[in-house]
């Protein structure tokens, strides 16, 4: 018989990726278990085995093509049973059948009521346009976008390049990774009483330190940067102040304390910030947490970085000192309940001991869930983070 092998659930809230590439071709025969493409979602590239052995008889997404959870990706020849029917809501023809008949070329299209109102209206052609809701479904904004992109004319919208007159303009699709930190983006807008305080630590021991020990990572193949030494002063500061190692419930009527350190670290890529968790660092070393973000940090870059290894953070930094940076405003990585900044290094004047001396100050911004805590107590987990900060040697002191 023909299978129609879907896009399977792919857990974590993904409703769509986009194909990277196929791994099979029309008429290869494929084992159960088998990979036959790769996805691209919103947190990482997948594969995806079939679940059926047989033969491919048709690809249904070509490659860079988007395909939402519950989709056809490739239809399939099996031993047994009858043909399985096809979904009439994906047909775009000048006249489409269905199971219930055949439909005009205006009906076939994949549109939300509203979009059709509004195509109707402006008298555009909606199979002109690419749908950008879930499963590619045409939107009412993707109907109004193409009205004003093209406004006398049912042809494609016009693409900005350079040396093209001015009054045109670019369209760059929202997708993978740039669509999640827009949804993520959103949801902490919705659901989260977002404060930032903001405060400095003189890091210049900091700064020794770890210059000292730079040469013994070296000789285990690590880069050392100050990164695990934060995580390491945040994770002892959140033993003092728990409720910032948490989240909020979806209703707001519960803090969730987490009674685990897992410290997600935005990771700048090429399609955008990721956030790769590092899982328990109050039982890793300084040594052991520079050596995995290395290795995540990399994998997140090729975008070879699992799911597993981008959820479940209790906490977030967000070292954007490395670009420049030097105070912000940043955003909770949502459901977490607070997220630190981390601004560049700098030499200052500073009292130090009753007199004025060069010293590196390191600036931070820590930005909460008022919902969840108060300024006073985003107040004094500063201050205690300060104090390791500066004294780096309490937190070995404290260590079990």
């Amino acid at each position: 018989m023909l299978y129609e092998f879907r896009l399977p659930d792919l857990g974590e809230g993904i409703t769509e990726g986009e194909v990277v590439k196929w791994l099979v071709a029309p008429g290869d025969r494929v084992a159960e278990h088998q990979s036959v493409l790769e996805i691209e979602t919103d947190k990482a590239i997948v594969e995806v085995p079939s679940p059926h052995s047989g033969k491919v008889v048709k690809l249904n997404k070509e490659a860079g093509g988007t395909v939402a959870v519950g989709e056809s990706l490739v239809t399939l020849e099996i031993e047994g049973g009858a043909a399985e029917a096809a979904s009439p809501v994906v047909a775009q023809a000048a006249e489409a059948g269905s199971v219930v008949g055949r439909l005009p070329a205006e009906e076939a299209v994949f549109a939300s009521p509203k979009a059709r109102a509004l195509g109707r209206k402006l008298g555009i052609e909606l199979a002109r346009i690419q749908g950008t809701g879930p499963g590619n479904i045409i939107t009412e904004a993707d109907v109004a976008g193409y009205a004003t992109a093209a406004p006398t004319t049912n042809a494609p919208s016009p693409i900005r390049k350079p040396g093209l007159p001015s009054g045109q303009a670019e369209r760059i699709p929202v997708k993978g990774v740039r669509k999640a930190i827009a949804r993520n983006l959103l949801a902490t807008l919705r659901n989260a009483v977002s404060v930032t305080g903001m405060d400095e630590a003189d890091v210049t021991e900091l700064w020794a330190l770890r210059d000292r020990e730079r040469k013994v990572a070296k000789e285990r193949g690590v880069h050392l940067t100050f990164l695990p030494f934060f995580m390491k002063a945040v994770q002892h500061a959140l033993v003092f102040h728990p409720v910032l190692n948490g989240s909020m419930s979806e209703d707001g009527s519960e803090i969730i304390v987490k009674k685990f350190y897992n410290i997600g670290v935005a990771v700048d890529t090429p399609d955008g910030l990721m956030v790769s968790v590092v899982k328990d660092v109050d039982k890793k070393t300084i040594l052991e947490l520079a050596e995995e973000l290395q290795e995540l940090s990399k994998k997140a870059k090729e975008r070879k970085i699992t799911l597993e290894e981008l959820k479940g953070s209790s906490f977030t930094i967000s070292n954007y000192g490395t670009y420049g940076g030097t105070f912000a405003t940043p955003v909770i990585n949502y459901p977490d309940i607070a997220i630190l900044g981390t601004g560049k290094i700098v030499e200052r004047p500073w009292v130090y001991e009753g007199k004025v001396a060069v010293r590196r100050v390191l600036h931070l911004s820590l930005t909460f869930d008022h919902r969840a805590l108060d300024g006073s107590e985003a107040a004094r987990f500063l201050t205690r983070l300060v104090q390791y900060l500066e004294d780096p040697a309490r937190i070995f002191i404290e260590s079990a």
